[in-house]
């Protein structure tokens, strides 16, 4: 059973965002999706209070505030939305936890900074080179110095890069229906899709 985790020590990076997209892409696939949320802003529980009935379903998965216990008998894919600042025993107990951890990172050399300082917690918790963690690109307009500069960032981890992520408000619109790209007609967002298909080989790798 995958379990994957999304992870950054900042807020508003786009966490749920990726993690909701995840379990809908999961969940198009026809597998039993549990979608955790041990993030206080609880973003992925509210989103999943927006999803129609008609949609692929992806159900909630009970995390308390110290604790994460193992997911429900029956379930063969797991996501988990993660708080900002999570380090210490927290981040050990999710490393452990997880087969892959996806990381989304911002053009802001803030952003950046704070990813480095991540990523090298996250290597001394975790044991026996589990878990594989990729890094996803958010709101990256190409044509931009700061898009530059992560891209530099990204090519000094030695980690691999599974998405650049474009600016569109589709995510946003998406996610008050309670929906991702994988729950609509593809014509209609073909171009957040063909950003998809490398992260989500990653993911089933």
């Amino acid at each position: 059973m995958p379990v994957l985790v999304v992870a950054n020590p900042k807020g508003g990076v786009g966490k749920s965002t990726v993690a909701t997209n995840v379990a809908g892409y999961w969940a198009s696939r026809g597998h039993a999706v549990m979608l955790g949320d041990a993030d206080r802003q609880q973003s992925s529980r509210l989103w999943l209070g927006l999803r129609p009935e008609a949609a692929a379903p992806i159900a909630a998965w009970e995390i308390s505030k110290d604790h994460i216990a193992k997911p429900p008998k029956g379930t063969t894919h797991v996501v988990l939305d993660t708080p900002a600042g999570m380090h210490g025993k927290r981040l050990k107990q999710v490393a452990a936890l997880a087969d892959k951890v996806l990381v989304p990172v911002q053009p802001s050399i803030f952003d950046i900074y704070a990813t480095r300082d991540f990523l090298d917690q996250l290597a001394e918790v975790s044991a026996g080179g589990r878990p594989q963690v990729g890094i996803v690109g958010m709101r990256v307009d190409e044509r931009t110095r700061a898009a530059e500069q992560l891209h530099h960032f990204v090519e000094s981890l030695g980690l691999p890069v599974v998405a650049m992520l474009r600016p569109t408000q589709n995510y946003v619109h998406l996610a008050a229906r309670g929906l991702t790209l994988f729950d609509i007609a593809p014509g209609r967002v073909a171009r957040d899709l063909e950003q998809w298909q490398d992260l989500c080989r990653w993911l089933d790798a």
